[in-house]
């Protein structure tokens, strides 16, 4: 097995994100792919330290962490901040992973990461985030690979009527099926996405980011409609492939904790692993 390193960063208005580094057996700087879990998900849920694990046998550094916005710290089963939920908004995902992002090879993993050798991996909100980080000007020509699983092609998922309540009210509740949490959603959220539409949708990113692209989607998502891979696949500029996974739901039948990979998560993981391998290697 890979070696683990915990680390911390501070990201901004008092806020802390903690996550962990991957070190393969080959010493000195290795490529180096840095995963975002999406919507209530965490570094440590299903398949994430399976996948991390996997490609840091392969000789990739790799760098997991949770978003601030989950509220979850390491170790957690819960989500315990339960503020940090509340107004975690898309632009502040974005802006947290440019914070990890520019930390590579510095203030993290200063002696594990190649800072030439950059890929970023995203799974459901994650992919869209991941998408919009590398169409930023600043990061086209720097991250060398992108691989999505499942990734949302817009975050406005919601009939005027459901945001107009959500206006009124305040506040969206929304269920944690893991853990049956109920949790709440202030409409600061709602009024970000508003505000930043045009700078926070991943369809309009997919068409002007230069990574290899790699799109993977199970025909059978039931969170995450597999026509939102075609079209992000339709948006993108070229290099990009789309594979569609036969009877893969929205996590390729991985659940918490992690009981072992289906036929489906191995495909996944397989195509994963050689995209990175081709383009960041």
């Amino acid at each position: 097995m890979s070696a683990t390193r915990p680390f911390s960063l501070e990201v901004g208005d008092g806020r802390e994100l903690f996550g962990v580094i991957h070190i393969p057996e080959q010493p000195g700087p290795r490529p180096t792919v840095v995963v975002c879990h999406g919507f209530k998900g965490f570094m440590e849920w299903g398949f994430f330290p399976f996948l991390a694990e996997l490609l840091a046998e392969r000789g990739f550094t790799v760098v997991r962490f949770n978003f601030p916005g989950s509220g979850m710290r390491p170790g957690d089963v819960l989500v315990t901040d339960t503020e940090a939920f509340r107004r975690a908004t898309f632009s502040q995902d974005l802006n947290d992973l440019g914070r990890v992002l520019n930390a590579l090879g510095t203030q993290i993993g200063e002696d594990t990461v190649d800072p030439q050798r950059i890929g970023l991996f995203g799974h459901s909100r994650g992919g869209g985030i991941a998408t919009l980080a590398a169409a930023q000007e600043s990061r086209r020509g720097r991250l060398r690979a992108l691989v999505t699983w499942a990734a949302v092609s817009t975050f406005d998922r919601m009939t005027l009527d459901e945001k107009e309540i959500w206006r009124r009210r305040g506040d969206l509740t929304v269920v944690n099926s893991r853990t049956g949490q109920q949790l709440a959603i202030d409409a600061v959220v709602l009024e970000d996405l508003e505000r930043f539409q045009r700078h926070l949708d991943p369809s309009t990113a997919a068409s002007t980011r230069l990574a290899p692209w790699l799109i993977l989607h199970g025909d059978q998502d039931e969170t995450v409609p597999w026509s939102e891979a075609r079209l992000l696949a339709s948006h993108a500029a070229a290099p990009c492939e789309l594979r569609v996974i036969p009877n893969g739901d929205h996590t390729f039948g991985a659940k918490h904790p992690f009981a072992g990979p289906t036929p489906q998560l191995v495909e996944a993981l397989n195509a994963t692993q050689e995209w990175f391998r081709r383009h960041l290697g």
